[in-house]
């Protein structure tokens, strides 16, 4: 039998928009986000009772966003300890970079023969925003805006299977970065970004791989064993999902 579920708590102006779905959607894509912009740390204790805390729901919903994450390979789900975020070992890494080279060399060129002009417009927007976030020193927005922009290359390709394993990579690529990114955090990914598109509109197929190997080796060249700036701090890192002050006769807000 299924479970009755409770409707998600009302979400505050300051959460992202684009949350629908069930209950464990809306908590798989707040986790997954967080970890997309590096802001949860590899090795983090994901708490089923602080997670339920924080979003106000069930744990059995916790458990379900989390099942779904571990399939993805960015959680580890422990017997009797509980679930932490993934931490890849460097042997691990090397193996994500590797199988993400291969998949985004696919990717590319089956969007040279498929990209709509209309997927292309969406995907230059997606570069206009990352820009924008880094040059405002919203940093955690940018990798996201990153990520993002090669899942929606993804799509743009039109294969399914690609598209779901695409996914797991990038995530599986942010925790790896959060976890041996060097000391130089510059990023130039959105220039890149666009001189893909501008081969891919061009269906140059040969420019377009060539451009996304050497985006790939300029990710690979910044990696190093060093601190990272994500937190394993549960409360801290979805902080801005919680009201700061819970109004009488109303459920907190997430």
């Amino acid at each position: 039998m299924n479970e009755q579920l409770q409707p998600l708590k009302k979400q505050p102006k300051t959460a992202k928009a684009g949350r629908t779905g069930t209950q464990d959607d809306i908590v798989y894509a707040h986790i997954f986000e967080a970890i997309l912009e590096q802001r949860l740390a590899p090795g983090t204790k994901l708490s089923e009772e602080a997670l339920g805390e924080i979003f106000g729901v069930s744990r059995t919903i916790i458990r379900r966003a989390l099942s779904r994450l571990a399939h993805e390979g960015v959680v580890l789900l422990r017997p009797n300890r509980g679930a932490v975020v993934a931490s890849p070992s460097v042997e691990e890494a090397r193996q994500v970079f590797f199988a993400r080279r291969m998949v985004e060399k696919a990717i590319t060129e089956l969007a040279v023969e498929h990209a709509t002009p209309e997927q292309l417009a969406e995907l230059r927007q997606m570069v206009s925003d990352e820009r924008d976030s880094f040059s405002r020193g919203d940093r955690g927005a940018g990798i996201r805006l990153s990520g993002e922009f090669h899942l929606k290359l993804a799509v743009a390709a039109k294969n399914a299977p690609l598209i779901s394993f695409q996914r797991s990579l990038v995530s599986q690529t942010s925790l790896i970065i959060a976890q041996y990114e060097s000391g130089n955090r510059s990023h130039c990914s959105y220039d890149e970004h666009n001189q893909l598109i501008d081969a891919i509109e061009a269906r140059d197929a040969g420019l377009a791989v060539n451009l996304m190997m050497h985006h790939m080796d300029h990710i690979d060249s910044k990696l190093n064993l060093d601190e990272d700036s994500a937190s394993d701090d549960l409360h801290a890192v979805f902080s801005h999902l919680m009201l700061t002050k819970k109004k009488p006769g109303r459920s907190q807000a997430v």
